[in-house]
């Protein structure tokens, strides 16, 4: 290794040797001692200034070669350091900055024992089936973009084709959601506007979120589908608070139609393993039961919490609806439309078996026996003269086997089902993006409500196998 002498060094030798040759170039006779000692003092005067000038001088510039690096090599560091930062400016000017995307894909495998149906659903339009917790929001393909802009401003498009919250609302299109959040003064502070899937319950829409294949009774037929409006987002500290004046599952309100819902959403993180919130909706809603479609005044309030700490998961949720003039079977002697009244709870907890294998179990009572039953959206007109019943898929409404028409008066003809669920399932995480899927389901009511597709008879009972691949990136 070669070895460079200190800058200081070599002048401090440099100056004994000066020193040398002046004591030899005149001789000891020729100077007193006061003179030979005043020259060296100012000798080192100098040596002293000569010092502090080459402290004061700034490094000098690394040389190429220097770090191990040959001059090409510093070429082509400069070369990629210029094209480093023209990509980065580039991927700026094109808008790519704060941009997210990801998506999902869950083709699904359903037997239904009541209607006799088995085999694969995906991507299938559920206009032309209907909304059931045996055709729900799996079998699904999603494309979600999340953009945030330096102001702090987001937006948000997801696209799920004939699955998504478009199409269940019956407008056949292929959004989800498309939303945006701007911050006021803060972005503790935002509003919010859009379309916007509803938020209520401890369990999420997308597959990726939900543990089970299926969802819970409360959500299939309790809460609402999306809203269309505006309304504000705060945070302050460990409260979440969302609130909107919106359309609840449509995207425009037709003729005479003006007035919006109040809808609202509360959650407090109480620490980092629990949590609790609530959620409630309030104002009219369209009246299925109603042959005219008019909208009533419908009130939901729910209320749910969470525990999730290490292998253990336990969830749970109670609900409150109210839907005037919507309850399936109309006063027997007037013809009056009557109010649908429900209460439901719904609880789940899940176990990791390993870090890739989890159980879940799920169980859900709906109690929907008033004026025959009827929840939110699912009721159908009742005329028992013409076969309409409720809805014998879902197990909602009047004992099928009962003869309502020639005395619509009597007590059972008049008294709806309640409802149950018990769902046990299996989730085993492949890979980091691939997660597959198995879940039994067994419904109960205490009513024969279940058409049987086969033969047209009504048991009490329906069971229900699925079987998932869902891949997400």
């Amino acid at each position: 290794m070669r070895l460079h002498a200190r800058p200081h060094a070599r002048l401090h030798a440099q100056m004994a040797v000066l020193s040398a040759a002046l004591v030899a170039a005149f001789p000891a006779a020729a100077q007193s001692n006061e003179e030979l000692l005043k020259e060296l003092r100012a000798l080192r005067e100098r040596v002293n200034q000569l010092e502090q000038k080459l402290q004061a001088q700034p490094a000098p510039a690394a040389q190429p070669g220097q770090w191990g690096m040959t001059p090409e090599q510093v070429r082509e560091l400069n070369r990629i350091t210029v094209k480093a930062e023209s990509v980065q400016d580039a991927f700026i000017d094109q808008g790519y900055k704060g941009l997210k995307i990801s998506g999902y894909a869950d083709p699904t495998y359903i037997w239904n024992r009541n209607q006799g149906r088995a085999g694969f659903q995906f991507l299938n339009n559920v206009a032309d089936d209907g909304y059931s917790y045996d055709n729900s929001y799996f079998g699904a393909v999603s494309l979600d973009f999340q953009k945030e802009t330096d102001s702090g401003t987001k937006f948000r498009l997801t696209l799920v084709p004939n699955r998504g919250t478009d199409s269940v609302i019956g407008n056949g299109g292929v959004v989800h959601e498309a939303s945006v959040s701007i911050p006021l003064g803060d972005l503790q502070t935002r509003l919010i506007a859009g379309h916007v899937p509803d938020w209520s319950g401890y369990e999420y829409l997308q597959p990726t979120l939900n543990k089970l294949i299926t969802h819970n009774l409360l959500f299939d037929y309790t809460l609402p589908t999306s809203y269309t409006g505006v309304g504000l987002e705060l945070t302050r500290g460990k409260w979440l608070v969302k609130t909107m004046l919106a359309n609840m599952n449509a995207s425009r309100n037709g003729p005479t139609e003006k007035t919006p819902v109040l809808t609202y959403r509360v959650d407090y993180s109480k620490g980092e393993f629990q949590g609790f919130g609530f959620a409630g909706v309030h104002g009219k809603a369209a009246n299925f039961a109603d042959p005219a479609g008019m909208k009533s005044r419908l009130d939901l309030f729910e209320a749910d919490a969470y525990f999730i700490r290490g292998d253990w998961t336990v969830q749970g949720q109670a609900s409150y609806g109210r839907h005037r003039g919507a309850a399936i079977v109309p006063d027997p002697v007037t013809g009056d439309l009557r109010d649908a009244r429900w209460t439901g709870l719904s609880g789940l907890v899940a176990y990791k078996f390993t870090p890739r294998l989890e159980g879940t179990l799920r169980a859900d009572i709906v109690r929907n026996a008033k004026n025959g039953g009827g929840l939110l959206g699912y009721t159908g007109y009742w005329d028992p003269a013409n076969g309409s019943l409720g809805d014998g898929r879902s197990g909602l409404g009047v004992d099928g086997t009962l003869d309502c028409v020639t005395d619509a008066t009597v007590a059972d003809c008049n008294r709806g089902a309640n409802r149950q669920a018990l769902s046990f399932g299996m989730s085993w995480l492949y890979d980091t993006s691939t997660t597959f899927k198995v879940e039994y389901r067994l419904d109960r009511a205490d009513r024969a409500v279940f058409a049987v597709a086969k033969d047209g008879s009504f048991r009490k009972s329906n069971s229900l196998f699925g079987a998932s691949v869902l891949v997400y990136w």
